[in-house]
């Protein structure tokens, strides 16, 4: 079973994953024809906390609102850092909630999967309940790294923008067996 991955990184670890249809900034996601769930990533700069610094391209803030529509219409899971704006402004429901497309979020760690830093994760999930999702790690230990901030949490090294924005392997592997679970949705687009 194909899972598309959409909005991926250039060198993005889903392209050495079987089964993935990876579409990155060349293939243009908004070109995928449709036809499988989804992992979705797509840009946050223009959604996140630091958003008033970004320099997003015109039309990148929009790519996330048409990711949404993707996993609403096909099911998946939808990637985006806990601090998105993009829940409000998609109407995306809260931990605790379900939308009218039977949506809903779970936070996560990345440093769960391996990521060097915490990376604080919100991830928009249709078509699976959370009682079928895949048994997810839980570590409790300190991460090494942290996302840059102001300042330097104890000593704990910033980790780089390119790390910000990748995927760990394990992640990525969690995230695709997530979204075969996750049942087609024939939706009209919302």
């Amino acid at each position: 079973m194909k899972v598309a991955v959409l909005f991926a990184r250039g060198d993005s670890v889903y392209k050495s994953l079987p089964g993935c249809d990876v579409w990155d900034i060349e293939r243009d996601a908004r070109k995928w024809p449709g036809g499988c769930s989804v992992v979705a990533h797509p840009p946050c700069r223009a959604w996140g906390r630091l958003r008033h610094f970004a320099k997003p391209r015109s039309d990148e803030k929009e790519l996330a609102l048409w990711a949404v529509k993707q996993v609403r219409r096909f099911g998946g899971v939808l990637e985006h850092p806990a601090a998105s704006t993009l829940w409000p402004a998609a109407g995306l429901p809260l931990p605790g909630e379900r939308d009218e497309f039977g949506g809903w979020t779970l936070p996560v760690y990345q440093h769960w999967w391996g990521h060097r830093a915490e990376k604080s994760t919100l991830l928009y999930i249709v078509g699976c309940n959370p009682a079928n999702i895949p048994e997810m790690p839980y570590r409790i230990d300190e991460p090494t790294h942290v996302v840059q901030s102001r300042k330097r949490v104890g000593s704990r090294p910033h980790i780089s923008k390119a790390e910000r924005e990748h995927t760990p392997r394990d992640f990525a592997i969690w995230l695709c067996e997530l979204a075969k679970r996750c049942a087609k949705r024939e939706l009209e687009a919302a």
